[in-house]
Formats: C-alpha cells, structure tokens, sequence
C-alpha cells in the first residue's frame, strides 16, 4: 500500500518542522512582540533611564525640542522600541564622549568600542543585559541641519556653537538578546 498525505498534511507537517527547526536553533518565528501592542509598561522604563536626563553640566535641550522622544517600531517583524532626547552642549564632542562613558560605565553598561557601519556620526555605543532585557545606548553628534532634517524643527542658536548630540537607548519589545546585545 503507497504511503499517502491526506490534503491539509503537507501544510500542518511543514509548519510543524518550521517551529520545531526554529526552537533548534534558538529562533522562534512566534515572537510575542512582532508588533507594538502590548509595549506600554516597557516603553515607560526605556523613557525613564537615568542617563537619558543625565547630560553634560551645561548641556541643554534645545528650545524647539524639550523632553524624551520614544517609538515602537514594528516594520521589520520584531517591535524596537526607543527612547531619546537631544542635547547642544558648548563644549567638545570629547567632552561629551568622556561624560557618557563614565556614566554609562558606572551604570553597569558595557562599551562597544567598534564603530557602527553607515553611522559615521555615532560617537559611542554601550550594551546592557539583565534577565533577559537587553538594550543599547547610542550616542550620536548631530549638526543643526541634520537635526532640522531628521525631526522636522529648527534646531535653534543652541547648536551654533558647541556640538549637538541624541542620546539614545533602544531594545527589542521582549528584551530578546540574552545578557548582551550588540551596537
């Protein structure tokens, strides 16, 4: 007797190898968090990270943009969720670099000395994992016409002189990346 597949078979026993090749290899295509419901309380806790509100002394928002900037993105199959804000600080952009590193070192986060491709701008990235929670924190210098392209307002007298920067910390919706994540 021929071994035969009733219809419907062929669809339910692929699926089937899929989960079971995914959970092999440590991926899953079942992500809780392939879109932003649900993101809330997680969004809340990247906005407020003390180094987001712990800039250089002298360093201020500019006018035209006080506060944290967030979003969750779900474009690309995982949700990313971000948080920021920018800063125009009369100094060097040494001055900064070094504030930063000190901080984000005190704070338990990891320095990632490699540069990241296509963010010739970036002055540092810093990893940090616990249980599973995952983030990185960029810092990116920004001139006052990349600020007016990139969100939509004047940049102001602050960036005149002096550097403009955004710091940033993003993470995956679930924290997804173990105890590190990468720049």
């Amino acid at each position: 007797m021929p071994f035969r597949i009733r219809p419907g078979r062929p669809a339910a026993l692929l699926l089937s190898a899929a989960i079971v090749a995914g959970g092999l290899t440590g991926c899953s295509m079942l992500s809780p968090f392939t879109s932003c419901d649900g993101t809330e309380d997680r969004m809340k806790e990247l906005e407020s990270l003390p180094l987001l509100a712990s800039p250089p002394p002298g360093a201020t928002p500019p006018r035209s943009f006080d506060g944290v900037h967030a979003e969750c993105a779900d474009d690309s199959g995982d949700a990313w969720l971000s948080a920021g804000r920018v800063y125009a600080y009369p100094g060097t952009r040494q001055e900064v670099l070094d504030h930063y590193r000190k901080a984000a070192e005190a704070d338990g986060w990891r320095f990632e000395p490699r540069p990241v491709a296509g963010h010739e701008s970036m002055g540092s990235c810093f990893t940090k994992g616990e249980d599973g929670r995952a983030k990185q924190l960029a810092l990116r210098f920004v001139s006052a016409q990349e600020f007016s392209e990139f969100y939509g307002r004047e940049a102001g007298l602050e960036f005149a002189s002096g550097v403009g920067f955004d710091i940033e910390v993003g993470s995956a919706a679930d924290g997804a990346g173990g105890d590190a994540t990468s720049c």
